[in-house]
This record gives C-alpha cells, sequence and structure tokens, in this order.
C-alpha cells in the first residue's frame, strides 16, 4: 500500500509558480476572442413541489449579435414565457445568467478574489489543476463568484467552474437566494474554450419552505463575426 501511494505521489507536479497570471491572461485572450462571435443562449428554469413534480417553469431565448457598426447586443429570439408559481425572477438573477455563470477570470477581476490552488484532476479526460476562488470583500450591489475552477495544464483555459453567485440577499420583504451550478467550456475554436452549458439542481432554503429548482442554461450555434480586425497575444510564457 506504502509503495502505490509514492508512486501516486511521484505522478503528482507542481503548477508553475505564476499560474494565476497565466490562467488570467488566457482568459483575457478568450474574451478578447469570443467577443467576435455570435451566439445563442438559451435559459430554462424549473420550480418543483415537495413531491418533486414540476409547478411552473421559465423559458427565454437570446441572440447575442453585432450592429451594422459592430455594437455586440443581445436581442429576444423567442419571446420570454413563465408560469412559475412560487420563484420571481430578479435582476441579480439574470445579471448572473449574464456574467457569473459564463465567468471569465480575467486580470481585471482578479483583486476581487482569492484564489489557491487546491490539486489536481481530470475533467472529460482533460489534465487540469484545481483552484480555489472566493471574494475577498463583498461590497453593496456586487455579484461576485463563489467556488472552484478546473483549468487545463497544457493550455491553461479554464474547462469548468462549480460555485454559486453570491452573496444572497436578505432585506425587510425581500429573500433572493442563488442555487450551486457547474459550467463546462468547450474548446470550439480549437484553442479557446468557450461556456456551452450551465447546469444547477439545488434546493434554496427559503423562510417560507424549501425550494427545488433546475436551471439550465445552454451557450450554443457559434459562429465568428464577419470582420477584418485582427486580435494579437504576446507569445505564450513558457512554464
Amino acid at each position: 500500500m506504502v509503495a502505490i501511494i509514492l508512486a501516486i505521489l511521484s505522478l503528482q507536479t507542481d503548477p508553475p509558480p505564476d499560474l494565476l497570471r497565466q490562467v488570467a491572461q488566457r482568459e483575457a485572450e478568450t474574451e478578447a476572442v469570443r467577443s467576435q462571435y455570435l451566439y445563442r443562449q438559451s435559459v430554462h428554469m424549473e420550480e418543483f413541489d415537495q413531491r418533486g413534480r414540476t409547478t411552473g417553469a421559465y423559458k427565454e431565448l437570446r441572440e447575442v449579435i453585432f450592429s451594422p457598426t459592430g455594437e455586440r447586443t443581445e436581442q429576444f429570439a423567442e419571446k420570454p414565457s413563465s408560469n412559475l408559481q412560487r420563484l420571481i425572477l430578479t435582476d441579480e438573477d439574470f445579471q448572473d445568467i449574464r456574467n457569473i455563470q459564463p465567468l471569465l477570470l480575467t486580470p481585471d477581476l482578479l483583486p476581487r478574489y482569492q484564489v489557491k490552488f487546491r490539486g489536481e484532476e481530470a475533467v472529460d479526460g482533460v489534465d487540469c489543476w484545481v483552484l480555489s476562488v472566493q471574494p475577498r470583500q463583498i461590497l453593496q450591489g456586487m455579484r461576485l463568484f463563489e467556488g472552484e475552477v478546473w483549468v487545463d495544464k497544457k493550455s491553461l483555459g479554464v474547462v469548468r467552474t462549480y460555485g454559486q453567485a453570491v452573496p444572497p440577499i436578505y432585506s425587510k420583504g425581500r429573500e433572493n437566494l442563488f442555487p450551486r451550478f457547474s459550467t463546462l467550456r468547450r474548446a470550439l475554436d480549437g484553442t479557446h474554450y468557450f461556456p456551452v452549458l450551465t447546469y444547477a439542481d439545488d434546493t434554496l432554503p427559503f423562510k417560507a419552505g424549501p425550494l427545488r429548482i433546475k436551471l439550465t442554461i445552454r451557450y450554443s450555434s457559434y459562429r465568428k463575426f464577419g470582420t477584418e480586425t485582427t486580435i494579437t497575444f504576446d507569445p505564450p510564457i513558457a512554464k
């Protein structure tokens, strides 16, 4: 048994000393490349009763597009529909759908977070570093991420995030809670990892009683916007 443990430990490798900086730079590159793409974003939110039966749902489909002047905008591809009975979707929910679920840990966001190396793990056959991400301080009006990030050891691209949008909001007559979720990314352009799926299945502990919800966000139909703009990056830093 000791020999097996020693053999496993010998296979583990240490992350580069500036891993976080390299990951943030890679995220900035991904953000710049993704900003040149059109795509569809579908949102499906369901709520359930204590017997596990669906009591209501919310659906929307948005197109992320470019105007003739090159400005990136969103528009509904279909009119949103909802028959939710207990759950009320808030501005914070839609803000999280736009910014937290598909989080990009770019250099400008790093000062908001405390990031620690947690270990290594394979995700869908990709060897990854695992990072723990915690907000340093949450000021009023801030929406931040708390959880874990899986980073491809080779490309330093983020392949998965798991966590929760924070903080929950409690005020007089208002209770706004948020589910834990996973977001998966794929290297759709062969190099940079784009979000393809966010999924949550969580029970929110409201004072009026627990409420189970499911959230599915799909990012699909990625296609590059026709432009002559060229974006260049510095050469990769040797590990």
